[in-house]
C-alpha cells in the first residue's frame, strides 16, 4: 500500500503532518509519500491511498474524526467513507473532480504528484529532458530562442511582455557575464501560485532557468524567493543541490562549452522587490528601490551586465515549450495571449485553490464551473484580479475572457495571478481602502506622488468609509489617480489607483450611498452599521456574551425576549455574528448613523 500526503504549506497548516503520523501508525508497512499542495486547497488536508492491487483512492478534508472510516474501509471492514471521497480509479470524474477535470496543466503538470524533494522522481515525470535534449542533440541558443518566439509565451509576472523578445534583447547585448533571475517575489494579498510552484516543483523551474540562460548566454543566475516562503526556499535549495550533484549544474554541463550556476537570494518581503530593478538593487545589498528605465535590464541590469528577470510560472513554462514544441504551446489560447494561466482562486468561492485555464475561458466558467460558485450563496459582486494592482470586475463584465489585452480593457490587469472573489455583502468603497492602505505602506516612498499621494487616497477612503466623505473627495480621487499613475517610476505606483478606479467606475451607488446616505450597502464600515440581536431566531445560549470583547451585551439564559445589544457600547467588532450558530445576530446599515451617532464611532 502506497499513502500520498499532500504537506505544501496549506496542507500543513490544515494538519496534513497529524494525519501522516496518524496514517504511518495504523499502516505501518505502507509506504508514505510527501508530495505538495495538490491544487485543492479547499480540501485540505488531501490523501490519496493506492492499495496492493494498484486501485487508488482520493481523500478530502481528513482528520483524526474521519480517519477512522477510512482506515476501515481499506482494511475491508467498512463502507466507502463518502464524504471524503474525491475520485478513486473506479470512479474518475465526481462532482468534487470537476475542480480539477475542467483545469488545464501545463505550469502545474508536476505538482502535486511528486516529492518535490526528490530529483529521481522529477526525471521520472520527465524533468530535464528539455535540457537534455537541447545539450546533447547540439541545438544552439538561437533555434532556442526561435522555439520559444513560435510559442508566444508572454510574462506571466504581470505586464506580459513577450518571452522571447525580452530574451533577444539580452542576448545581442555586450557585457559578460550575463544574469538570469528567477523573480519568486510574489507579495500580492490572496496569491500563492509562485510559492506552490517552488514547493511543489522546483525542478521545472530550475530547468526552465538552465534554459533561459542557455538562450540568452547566462551563466550565473539567481532565484530570489521572499523569506516569508520558507518550505520554498528550502525545497528550492535542494533541487539546486541535487541537479549540481546530477551534473545539471555547474562547468561544462553534460560536457558541453554551457556553465551555470545559481544562489538564492531571499528577499525581506517589501512588495516593490516584484518590481525588476528594485528586485536588482535588493541582490546587489542595495536597499530595493527602482530607478528609471531605460537603460533596462537586458541592457544593464544586474551589477551594470545584461540580465532577464523571469516570473517562476513563465520558466515553469519552458521545459513543456521545448519538449512539445513552440507550436503545440501556440495552438492554446487566443490569438495574443498564448498557453494557459495560473490562478490563485480565492475569497468568497466554494472551492478555492489552484487553478490553471487556457487563455480564453471567461471569468465566469472559472468561477461557477471550477471554483463552484459563492460559498456563503449570495450573489456574487465582483472578482479582483491582478492583487492591489489590479481591478475589480463586475459581475455584470464575468462573460469577459481571459486574456491581457481583454482584462486591461475592464481597468483591471492580470498580474500575477491573483483572483479574489467578492459576494454580495463586501463593501467596494473598503476593499479600494483595503488595498491603497497595502500599496502605500509598500510604497518605497522614492516618488512623491507615490509616496504622498497614495497617503492622500487613503485617508480620503478612510474619511468615507466613516461616513464623513463628501462629493468633493470623489472628485479629488478621480484627480488624484492619473497624477499618480503618470508620475511614478515604478509598477506599483503607476497601478496603486487601479483599485479605487474601477469600483468608482463600476460600483459608484456604494460611494454616493456613503458619501449621501451614511450607508454602508455591504454592512461593513463600522461607522455606518449597527448588530442587533433578532430575537425570533435566538435561542439564549449565551455565546455571543461570553465572547463580546466589549462586554455590550445582556440577557438570561434560554430566555431570547431578554437579550439586547447596548448600541452605546458596541464597537461592531462582528464577534457576536461570528460566533452566534443560530445567524441570530443581524448587521444593518439603516443611513445617517454617522451624522448623528457619536464622534468617536466616526473613525474606521
Amino acid at each position: 500500500m502506497t499513502i500520498t500526503i499532500g504537506e505544501g504549506t496549506c496542507g500543513i497548516a490544515a494538519g496534513a503532518r497529524d494525519v501522516a503520523n496518524m496514517l504511518g501508525q495504523r499502516f505501518p508497512d505502507a509506504h508514505m509519500r510527501s508530495v505538495s499542495c495538490m491544487g485543492m486547497c479547499h480540501q485540505e488536508p488531501l490523501i490519496e491511498i493506492t492499495n496492493p492491487d494498484g486501485k487508488s483512492f482520493l481523500y478530502g478534508k481528513v482528520n483524526k474524526k474521519n480517519l477512522p472510516k477510512i482506515v476501515h474501509f481499506h482494511r475491508g471492514e467498512g463502507e466507502l467513507p463518502v464524504g471524503n471521497f474525491i475520485r478513486s480509479t473506479d470512479q474518475p470524474e465526481t462532482e468534487k473532480w470537476s475542480y480539477m477535470g475542467n483545469q488545464t496543466r501545463i505550469a502545474l503538470r508536476n505538482v502535486g504528484h511528486l516529492n518535490p524533494t526528490s530529483i529521481s522522481e522529477a526525471r521520472a515525470r520527465g524533468s530535464y529532458q528539455a535540457i537534455e535534449n537541447i545539450l546533447q542533440g547540439g541545438i544552439c541558443p538561437e533555434a532556442v530562442l526561435e522555439e520559444v518566439k513560435i510559442s508566444k509565451l508572454r510574462g506571466r509576472g504581470g505586464a506580459g511582455f513577450l518571452t522571447a523578445t525580452k530574451w533577444g534583447f539580452a542576448r545581442s547585448a555586450p557585457g559578460y557575464p550575463k544574469y538570469l533571475v528567477c523573480n519568486g517575489d510574489e507579495g500580492d494579498p490572496g496569491a500563492f501560485m509562485d510559492r506552490s510552484l517552488l514547493e511543489g516543483d522546483p525542478h521545472s523551474v530550475l530547468e526552465g532557468m538552465l534554459i533561459a540562460a542557455y538562450a540568452i548566454g547566462a551563466s550565473k543566475g539567481y532565484a530570489y524567493i521572499r523569506a516569508e516562503y520558507p518550505l520554498a526556499v528550502r525545497y528550492f535549495g535542494k533541487a539546486i543541490e541535487d541537479a549540481r550533484a546530477a551534473g545539471y549544474l555547474g562547468e561544462f554541463i553534460m560536457g558541453t562549452d554551457f556553465s551555470f550556476d545559481i544562489k538564492i537570494k531571499e528577499g525581506a518581503g517589501a512588495f516593490v522587490c516584484g518590481e525588476e530593478t528594485a528586485l536588482l538593487a535588493s541582490i546587489e545589498g542595495q536597499r530595493g528601490m527602482p530607478r528609471i528605465r531605460p537603460p533596462f535590464p537586458a541592457i544593464q541590469g544586474l551589477f551594470g551586465k545584461p540580465t532577464i528577470i523571469n516570473n517562476v510560472e513563465t520558466l515553469a513554462n519552458l521545459p513543456w515549450i521545448l519538449k512539445n514544441g513552440g507550436k503545440v504551446y501556440a495552438a492554446i489560447g487566443t490569438e495574443k495571449s498564448k498557453g494557459t494561466k495560473v490562478f490563485a482562486l480565492a475569497g468568497a468561492v466554494m472551492h478555492g485553490g489552484l487553478v490553471e485555464v487556457p487563455m480564453g475561458m471567461t471569468i465566469e466558467r472559472v468561477i461557477n464551473e471550477i471554483g463552484g460558485g459563492s460559498a456563503s450563496s449570495r450573489p456574487i459582486k465582483a472578482v479582483q484580479l491582478g492583487g492591489p494592482s489590479g481591478g475589480c470586475i463586475p459581475s455584470s463584465l464575468f462573460n469577459t475572457i481571459i486574456d491581457y489585452e481583454a482584462i486591461n480593457a475592464t481597468g483591471a490587469i492580470m498580474g500575477s495571478g491573483g483572483m479574489v472573489v467578492m459576494d454580495s455583502q463586501s463593501c467596494m468603497v473598503d476593499i479600494a481602502r483595503y488595498f491603497l492602505d497595502f500599496t502605500q505602506v509598500e510604497s518605497c516612498g522614492k516618488c512623491t506622488f507615490c509616496r504622498i499621494g497614495t497617503l492622500r487616497m487613503k485617508e480620503i477612503l478612510s474619511k468615507i468609509c466613516g461616513g464623513r466623505g463628501t462629493m468633493e473627495d470623489l472628485e479629488i480621487l478621480e484627480d488624484l489617480a492619473p497624477q499618480i499613475k503618470d508620475a511614478s517610476l515604478c509598477g506599483l505606483g503607476q497601478t496603486a489607483p487601479n483599485p479605487v478606479l474601477t469600483t468608482l467606475k463600476y460600483f459608484r451607488e456604494e460611494y454616493l450611498a456613503h458619501v449621501l446616505d451614511h450607508r454602508c450597502p455591504g454592512g461593513v464600515c463600522k461607522a455606518l452599521i449597527t448588530h442587533t440581536i433578532n430575537q425570533k431566531e435566538c435561542t439564549g445560549c449565551t455565546i455571543c456574551k461570553r465572547y463580546c470583547p466589549a462586554e455590550c451585551i445582556t440577557g438570561e439564559l434560554k430566555k431570547p425576549e431578554t437579550w439586547f445589544i447596548n448600541q452605546e457600547l458596541c464597537i461592531n467588532c462582528g464577534m457576536c455574528k461570528e460566533v452566534c450558530n443560530p445567524e441570530a445576530v443581524m448587521v444593518e446599515s439603516l443611513g445617517l448613523k454617522a451624522a448623528h451617532s457619536q464622534p468617536a464611532r466616526a473613525s474606521a
